[in-house]
């Protein structure tokens, strides 16, 4: 891990760093997808980058490449293995200040509103483990 010159480690550091749970679908030496745990759609995802910075004006152009493959990667993971119509990206880095992607899977046609505040709930840990394990299996 790599930390920049804030004291407090966000929320992504700590998951990180295992220091608190997170249901991890995949991880590299430079990146990390985790079930996001207020879901726009069942199988919402972020792809955190290892390296800390604010937002995406703070990565280094050389994190960008490995970055975004992970993203495509977990977004095609997504689409095939839950069956989803495709995804929204939503780059972030407003709510945890360290960039983020949010992959949000659409299973109709219909656009996913960012701004509404409603979230689909998963219905126990073990249908979220039901997700991870299905986005696991085709990336394998």
């Amino acid at each position: 891990m790599i930390y920049n010159d804030h004291m407090d480690k966000t929320i992504f550091e700590k998951i990180i760093d295992r220091e608190i749970p997170a249901h991890i679908i995949y991880e590299d030496d430079k990146t990390i997808a985790i079930l996001d745990i207020k879901p726009k759609t069942l199988g919402h995802t972020l792809v955190i980058p290892k390296m800390v910075s604010k937002n995406l004006l703070e990565m280094p152009p050389e994190s960008l490449g490995q970055y975004f493959t992970t993203v495509q990667k977990i977004a095609q993971a997504i689409t095939k293995s839950l069956a989803a119509k495709g995804c929204v990206f939503l780059l972030d880095g407003r709510e945890v200040l360290h960039t983020h992607t949010h992959i949000i899977p659409r299973y109709t046609d219909a656009q996913v509103s960012l701004q509404d505040e409603h979230h689909q709930t998963y219905s126990s840990q073990n249908e979220m483990e039901e997700y991870v394990e299905k986005i696991k299996a085709y990336l394998a």
